[in-house]
């Protein structure tokens, strides 16, 4: 290849130098070239070597399909790794670098890799470096393997936006057939949005131009654009709709020159493709070279970067899309000769020769080209074997293909709900073609935008099983022919396992170039038709998208806001600590004295008189509706269905697994309102899991959710004399035991507001937990702060309330279980055994695993008063020699209270070994435990009336 930049011509700014390196070697460019087209201009021709035999490549493609030119760049002292240089533009001052080439692409040391081919065939790692071991080659092979060198020191700030958008049409790519429909619907009233990933609308008549209705093509599709935007639609340039999601929500990755990219989630009623095609190699012997390239992304350098990639320059095709690229060359001053498969061909001036091409000429690029048992210098070959249709997205929607004998290739075979596909992506590959289309998708009224009849044509060329020579399939990846014939024999003859076997597209390009044409060649090694074959699964991204555009600003405590508590400002005016607890921000212990000592003050308290505990952050969801008690029953292990209006009861919620999920109290508001009160930190995630149900399984007309922990404040007074206190408020409500017993709830007022006073302890004393609207919640604590003094009583934090709960043996899902834990691993298997009706996870407990006798069971870990508490964490042991775990530590603590010790912990067979003592080791120290029952404080349950 002889590539050189012309005088003129092209959309660069030769006004604008652009100097940058290329693996050390000094270039320089033009503002408006892209990488690929700075080197070209540069008389580059290696510009990176293949993955498996570091066989030299040049430069393929000129957009996303491009498979060789994959760079890293250094901008600033940091370097990007694994950039597509068709698709970056090129800035001044960078230093490029070509990826798998030691010390460079043109003098790489493991191009003689490329002699051992015939031991490294597809599939080879399977079956070699087995002797001795794998270990003995696996760093060798591993520093071998990828692409690119991640720099540590590039850490960009990833400070992208995400935009969300919605709109009655979505038309993804600004080519004829995309401007024509989002101009039609522009103009019929509909919101539309346009996008396309060049920064110029336009698609292929930027490079092939053209005229429609009269004028040149390109100045139609400015118009089309500003039709579209006139009529109150948005065009957004430089995005790729890189997928489509769950109910056709497409994900589109916009890319800013002077402001971070952009992540738009854009949720059109409809949308239109428009993402035109990529044209396919021809399959031929050595078509691998540089110098070898896509005959239409010659036509884009020549038009859009005034680059002529050759000087004498062979055209090797089965069909009539070549011709306006050849004679466009040849009118730049190239030295032009067609070589086509086909006996009928289009008319042209050209030298013409109607064979196919058997083999290309050159080891380190191309130097001629072999035909017909002759031979001929050229330093460029072009081909163009046909189109492929962009169907990415399509496919992402579920959409299916057929196989087009006439056009030899896979095209849409119907329009899926949402979904219309339109222009050289639906298979019409010519102007007059795609305009109709692309009216009609957008649903143009009139005659659609007219251009010239065009005509095309196509004898398919596809991969011959026999064929000699070594024929590339797959450019980046090194597939070929007989990589697929071996699959073949091997029995691999599903496109899923082909494309496994041989690694086929499974390149950064994923297979834009190569994937066809492997089906094509597995189909004539099969005796199967292409139609036949079937496709992979296409898969978002459509292509590499940087990792701070997908997680956007969702960070931290954008990513996982921190809940704060509605007092917050009463708390640290009261010298609260404040730790985060199930994301949120909550007092851990008041005072700022020895931590330890204020939390034991504080539990003690708590025991002896009355304390003030803020539970604000405890789950209060609604669950309301006719089905509303079946939904609740459905989702808890334990039946709610049968609670009376003004009743609580505490129970468990399972994953589908029988594991236990989370714990909690659901009161019965009425007799179709339920209130679910769960743990703080999975709020959002039960709110979750009962949507989803109600979705599922349920009437969404009979129940509704709605999450209203925001709302109610709840301020929680515990211990002996949490009644004095509540009676001293004045609230109006009877707190005698026979109209409000433990576990039952009763409504007021407050200020002009409801009030709900529930009797449910987590604490294990008498407890009264009085809900207030946030509105009202800094007076109602004001009045319970001013008591406080009069009953010696006092603030309690988190971290007493872990004390005081872990005396009395009550547990933290997620710190007393683990991913195992089922609800008769606590000694709540009564459900488990009565419920005949289902609920979530109800098939799990019957499981072998769920009837293993030596399940881990939840107990407690007495030691002796004096001793050190038990470290968290520590494995309870049996043996010598190994030791072999029975279980471990969940929670330990000093109980001020007991003045000795607590554990809880999870021990295998647990309920059996009672009395029993055991080994607990940690760090490689041994102390003694004597299994015990959980409750070490009032085991009896009598505080709870005291």
């Amino acid at each position: 290849m002889t590539a050189s930049r012309l005088a003129e011509g092209g959309a660069i700014d030769r006004g604008r130098p652009l100097a940058f390196t290329f693996d050390g070697r000094p270039c320089v460019g033009a503002e408006g070239d892209s990488i690929a087209s700075a080197l070209l201009a540069n008389g580059v021709r290696i510009v990176g070597r293949s993955f498996k035999y570091r066989r030299p490549r040049g430069i393929w493609g000129a957009w996303t399909e491009e498979p060789n030119a994959i760079v890293e760049v250094a901008r600033a002292g940091r370097t990007t790794p694994n950039v597509r240089g068709t698709t970056e533009r090129l800035e001044n001052d960078v230093a490029v670098r070509s990826v798998n080439g030691i010390p460079n692409a043109a003098e790489s040391r493991a191009a003689n890799l490329d002699r051992l081919s015939a031991f490294l065939p597809a599939g080879f790692y399977y079956k070699t470096f087995l002797w001795p071991r794998w270990e003995t080659f696996e760093s060798t092979i591993r520093g071998m393997a990828g692409l690119g060198r991640i720099d540590p020191n590039n850490a960009p700030p990833a400070d992208n936006p995400i935009l969300n958008a919605h709109c009655d049409l979505l038309v993804v790519g600004a080519g004829p057939a995309g401007l024509a429909a989002a101009s039609a619907a522009a103009k019929r009233g509909a919101a539309v949005i346009l996008i396309d990933d060049h920064r110029q609308v336009g698609g292929q008549l930027l490079h092939r131009g053209g005229t429609i209705d009269g004028d040149p093509a390109l100045e139609w599709a400015e118009a089309a654009a500003a039709s579209v935007t006139a009529n109150g639609g948005r065009v957004i340039t430089s995005a790729t709709a890189f997928g489509i999601y769950d109910h056709n929500c497409v994900q589109v990755w916009q890319r800013r020159l002077s402001s971070p990219d952009v992540l738009w989630r854009i949720r059109p009623k409809r949308t239109v493709i428009g993402a035109g095609a990529i044209e396919r190699p021809l399959v031929l012997p050595d078509n691998d070279r540089p110098g070898v390239m896509s005959a239409d992304a010659a036509l884009v350098y020549l038009r859009r970067y005034a680059v002529r990639v050759g000087e004498r320059i062979a055209v090797a095709t089965n069909n009539d899309s070549a011709y306006s690229v050849a004679e466009a060359l040849a009118e730049a001053g190239a030295e032009i000769e067609i070589f086509d498969s086909r006996d009928e061909t289009p008319p042209t001036r050209l030298r013409l020769t109607r064979v196919e091409v058997e083999g290309v000429i050159g080891r380190n690029g191309v130097e001629g080209v072999r035909f017909a048992r002759a031979e001929r210098a050229f330093d460029t070959l072009l081909l163009s074997g046909g189109w492929t249709p962009t169907v990415h997205l399509y496919m992402q929607a579920r959409g299916k293909l057929r196989y087009d004998d006439a056009l030899a290739a896979l095209v849409p075979s119907a329009d899926v709900e949402g979904v219309t596909v339109a222009g050289a992506a639906n298979g019409a590959f010519t102007l007059d073609a795609a305009l109709r289309e692309g009216h009609a998708a957008g649903g143009g009224e009139g005659a659609a935008p007219n251009a010239p009849r065009g005509v095309y044509r196509i004898t398919p060329m596809w991969p011959k099983p026999d064929a000699k020579g070594r024929r590339w399939i797959d450019f980046q990846s090194d597939v070929t022919l007989n990589d697929i014939a071996l699959a073949s024999r091997e029995g691999y003859v599903s496109v899923e396992h082909l494309k496994r076997y041989t690694t086929l597209g499974m390149g950064v390009d994923q297979g834009k170039t190569s994937n066809v044409n492997g089906l094509a060649a597995m189909a004539a090694l099969t005796g199967r038709a292409i139609g036949e074959m079937g496709t992979t699964t296409y898969r978002p991204p459509f292509v590499p998208v940087p990792m701070g555009v997908i997680a956007g600003r969702r960070r931290g405590a954008l990513m996982n806001p921190l809940k704060r508590l509605p007092l917050e400002a009463e708390h640290r005016a009261d010298g609260a600590i404040f730790r985060e607890y199930g994301g949120w921000l909550r007092p851990a212990w008041y005072g700022a004295g020895d931590p330890d000592l204020m939390i034991a003050r504080e539990a003690l308290r708590a025991r002896e008189t009355v304390a003030l505990f803020d539970g604000s952050s405890l789950g209060k969801i609604e669950v309301v509706g006719p089905d509303a008690a079946k939904l609740v029953d459905f989702h808890s292990y334990n039946r709610l269905s049968t609670l009376k209006v003004g009743k609580i009861r505490y129970g468990f919620m399972l994953q589908e697994t029988g594991v236990v999920y989370d714990d909690g109290v659901t009161l019965r508001l009425g007799e179709d309102r339920f209130l679910v009160s769960c743990s703080s930190g999975h709020v959002d995630a039960v709110v979750t899991r009962l949507e989803l149900w109600r979705q599922d399984r349920f009437d969404p007309a009979r129940v509704f959710i709605h999450d209203t922990t925001a709302h109610w404040a709840t301020l929680t007074l515990s211990g002996p004399r949490s009644r004095d206190l509540v009676a001293s408020l004045d609230l109006g409500l009877p707190l005698d035991d026979q109209s409000l017993p433990h576990m039952t709830f009763a409504t007021g007022g407050f200020e002009g507001a409801p009030l709900r006073v529930a009797r449910v302890s987590f604490t294990g004393d008498r407890s009264y937990e009085l809900s207030v609207p946030c509105s009202r919640a800094r007076k109602l604590r004001e009045k319970i702060v001013a008591k406080l003094p009069e009953l010696s009583g006092g603030l309690m934090g988190s971290e007493a309330l872990m004390i005081l709960r872990a005396e009395k043996g009550y547990l933290i899902v997620g710190k007393d279980t683990d991913g195992y834990t089922m609800p008769h691993d606590l000694g709540a298997g009564g459900p488990r055994e009565q419920r005949k009706d289902e609920y979530v996870g109800k098939r799990s407990l019957f499981t072998e695993a769920a009837r293993e006798p030596r399940r881990k069971q939840l107990v407690g870990l007495g030691v002796h008063a004096g001793a050190a508490p038990l470290p968290t964490g520590a494995h309870v042991v049996i043996g010598d020699a190994p030791r072999r775990s029975l279980g471990y530590v969940t929670s330990s603590y000093m109980s001020p209270t007991l003045a000795r010790p607590i554990a809880l912990g999870l021990v295998e067979n647990g309920f059996a070994r009672m009395g029993e003592i055991l080994r607990v080791y940690h760090l490689g120290g041994e102390r003694l435990a004597t299994i015990a029952a959980a409750a070490a404080f009032d085991p009896e349950g009598k505080r709870l009336h005291a």
